[in-house]
């Protein structure tokens, strides 16, 4: 019988079993590196076992990687052979900037607040010639349709932006800005770490997508996705080769370098199989409890958190729980309180938030639960915030 949302809040010694954490902790850092659930860490496990009684890729493990570039797809509405199985997420947007063909005076627009897995590689084009549009939104993370379209021009190449915003958690509208984007013959590219396993992140209008599995799909480190229009992987040249993406019959190199089809086509050599197999465990979970379930006890969560917090004086970053663009993060900021001891008074009392700082140096502390969490758990969080004397 499947796992559902419903089955999993309501009973603690389930709860407890797929998710060891909760017994001794509560962690509220998701957005940042997650915490492994049972049965991922069990499926890595096994593997590993079974590698000490056989070689690494026995054949039912290379099954399993097959079945993780099907399900991978699913996850985001793309085709198994537009998957590649490589993390970390700097790793695929590096390769779409090292890999397309560029010209100088092409100009890509980019956002300097992204996280820097999405900013460096698009900086690192400016010594070829490439032109940057720094885009300016009206607050952290706030990138709307209407500012993309504004930094259009017509020697605009691509537009690379994240799903969500690492600190104001906010989320951008990808199939209205990939739309647009396509009309125009912009290509488009999506760090889609922050969202993938917690929202739709669907690649209808979309380019080149990368997300490693170690934050929202519960996933280990540097395992992950890396997704390529099928259409554009004859253009994307990978600029990472080696003897599992370029053909080498009985393993003997060529004299001419012919690339594999699909995804094998970006992954130059040995895989992170056992990374692999977790990042597929996590994903059936999620697919197991049902993607707008998640979303929705995500959004109830931030709603709890705003309901226990905002009476104590703290101002929130990104958007309302009701909005559309809202997310799984929730970062607060205090005009008098050191948010740095709040942080290590939670630490002390079990609970993990993220201690973040802004491009003026502010501190930030951002919460970013899962779905396993209660909303008595947000209130704990309120609670022991408020005992601080």
């Amino acid at each position: 019988m499947a796992l559902t949302l419903e089955a999993l809040l309501n009973d603690e010694s389930l709860r407890q079993q797929e998710f060891p954490v909760i017994k001794a902790s509560l962690f509220l850092a998701h957005a940042g590196v997650t915490i492994l659930p049972h049965r991922v860490t069990r499926t890595m496990q096994d593997y590993l076992e079974q590698c000490s009684l056989s070689m690494q890729e026995y054949p039912e493990a290379w099954r399993a990687v097959n079945e993780t570039r099907v399900i991978a797809a699913q996850l985001i509405g793309a085709q198994a052979n537009e998957i590649a199985l490589i993390g970390p997420t700097s790793v695929g947007l590096s390769l779409v900037a090292n890999g397309l063909p560029w010209q100088s005076g092409d100009e890509v627009v980019t956002y300097l607040d992204d996280y820097p897995a999405n900013v460096y590689p698009w900086s690192d084009l400016e010594r070829h010639g490439v032109v940057l549009k720094r885009l300016q939104p009206a607050s952290l993370g706030e990138i709307t349709p209407e500012l993309v379209e504004a930094a259009l021009t017509t020697k605009t190449k691509l537009v690379a932006l994240a799903s969500c915003h690492f600190q104001s958690g906010y989320r951008i509208e990808i199939d209205r800005i990939g739309r647009m984007l396509r009309e125009r013959d912009v290509l488009f590219c999506l760090d889609a770490i922050q969202t993938v396993g917690a929202f739709e992140t669907r690649v209808d209008h979309v380019d080149f997508l990368s997300a490693d599995s170690h934050k929202w799909m519960l996933g280990p480190m540097s395992a992950g996705i890396f997704y390529v229009r099928e259409e554009l992987q004859d253009m994307l040249r990978p600029s990472l080769l080696g003897s599992w993406n370029v053909r080498s019959p009985n393993f003997i190199a060529q004299e001419e370098i012919a690339f594999e089809r699909g995804g094998r086509r970006y992954e130059p050599g040995a895989l992170n199989i056992s990374g692999i197999l977790g990042m597929k465990a996590g994903i059936e979970l999620i697919q197991e409890i049902g993607l707008p379930a998640i979303s929705a006890q995500l959004l109830k969560l931030k709603a709890r958190l705003h309901v226990g917090l905002q009476p104590q004086g703290f101002t929130f970053l990104g958007p309302a729980p009701q909005s559309i663009q809202a997310s799984a993060i929730t970062t607060v900021q205090h005009p008098q309180r050191s948010l740095e001891d709040i942080s290590k008074h939670l630490t002390e009392h079990h609970i993990t938030p993220s201690l973040r700082h802004n491009r003026a140096g502010q501190q930030l502390l951002r919460f970013s639960p899962h779905f396993y969490n209660t909303e008595a758990e947000m209130d704990r969080v309120a609670q022991v915030i408020g005992s601080i004397n």
